[in-house]
This record gives structure tokens, C-alpha cells and sequence, in this order.
């Protein structure tokens, strides 16, 4: 099966596994209007929008936040051939993903660090805090939290993400020895990148003094 197919399987199987974690999810979402599932005024850089997601409860995010956007990841799991006490094994390197808004648009990037970045140079890093395997074939869901950013604009107030809905990426399960020490397997997987921001509070009405 060549690459492109895998893509495509991939995306088949993502759109199905949405559907679980996005029943019965709040209606409450942030971020500017939307008309047909894309922001308006940036039609080019649009980002998805949705309600949360139910999740597990150790994936769950904060009080005090609230969906901004969430985005769809094709790409690969980076892993590399290392020696480890234990022996030889496969270890993830780090991702590489375009991300894809409701319409299909590439609007960012994932990688390094990890690493999410949008179009308007924005970008946030996160640490995981939490896993769920919901398929032995599928790498984690995940559940990060923010500890920088970088740049002004669609990322810059992200505060956590879950990564959900995941297909493929998981680690070869041989190849690693003596004779491939150093070597890459690049394995396409797919996502769904759940953004959210710290929630605002309203400013409390002097009217109601």
C-alpha cells in the first residue's frame, strides 16, 4: 500500500472514530464567528471550531477553560532505532503533521517539541499530562498543557490540548537491532488537536449594585 493510501485510510478512519467523543459535547464554543464551519474574514487560514469533546476522565481539561478550535493531523510518529539497557528498540523522536481545518485547508503544522503552529506564526509547546489507549493499534490519546509560547495570534493563548480520535502511528514491532542502530521509521498516523483557551470572566454589571 503505498503512502498516499495509507493517508487515505487514515482520514477514513478518523472520521469515524469522531464520532464517539463528539457526542453529547457542550455547545459552548470560543474564538470569532463562523459561517460554513470557517472563520470569518480569514478564509484562507480559517481554523475548525466545534463543541468539547467527551472524553475519559483523566483527558479531561480544567475548570476555568473552554474549547477554542479543534484541528485534524495527518502526518507521521517519528521513531528511531536506539540501544537501550533493555536491548534494542524503536523510540519516538517527535511528530510531523500538517493540520487540516473543517474544510479541508492546511492552516498549521505539528512537530518538535511537541510543537503546534499556525499560519499567522503562532505557536504554543506542550507537556502531556495524561494517556488513554483507546486501540492497541493506535498511538494515545493525550491530554498536554501548555508551557510556552511563541508569537501573537491563533496560538498564543492556548492553554491545553488534547490530542483525540487518533489512527495508526504506533511503533514498528521489529527491524530494530545491531544491524539498523540509527535507523528512522516514519509511520503515518492521523488525530484530532483539540485547542483551549483560559476562560474569560465578564465583567461584573454596575447595574446590578
Amino acid at each position: 500500500m503505498t503512502s498516499s493510501n495509507i493517508r487515505i485510510v487514515l482520514q477514513a478512519a478518523m472520521a469515524l472514530a469522531v464520532v464517539g467523543p463528539m457526542i453529547g459535547c457542550s455547545a459552548e464554543v470560543g474564538g470569532e464567528a463562523e459561517v460554513g464551519g470557517e472563520e470569518v474574514g480569514s478564509h484562507d487560514e480559517a481554523l475548525s471550531s466545534g463543541c468539547a469533546p467527551d472524553v475519559p476522565p483523566a483527558l479531561a481539561v480544567p475548570d476555568g477553560n473552554k474549547l477554542a478550535f479543534h484541528l485534524d493531523a495527518i502526518g507521521v510518529q517519528i521513531y528511531g532505532c536506539q540501544e537501550l539497557p533493555t536491548g534494542f528498540a524503536w523510540v519516538f523522536v517527535a511528530p510531523e503533521a500538517q493540520l487540516f481545518n473543517g474544510g479541508g485547508r492546511v492552516v498549521g503544522k505539528h512537530y518538535a517539541g511537541p510543537t503546534w503552529e499556525a499560519k499567522d506564526g503562532s505557536k504554543v509547546m506542550g507537556a502531556k499530562v495524561a494517556s488513554f489507549v483507546s486501540s492497541p493499534s493506535s498511538i494515545p490519546w493525550l491530554l498536554l498543557a501548555a508551557t510556552s509560547h511563541e508569537g501573537s495570534g491563533r496560538m498564543s493563548e492556548v492553554t491545553f490540548i488534547q490530542r483525540l480520535d487518533t489512527a495508526g502511528g504506533i511503533a514498528p514491532t521489529g527491524g530494530c537491532d545491531a544491524d539498523h542502530l540509527g535507523s528512522v521509521a516514519r509511520v503515518d498516523y492521523a488525530a484530532t488537536y483539540f485547542f483551549y483557551e483560559a476562560r474569560k470572566e465578564h465583567p461584573e454589571d454596575p447595574r446590578e449594585k
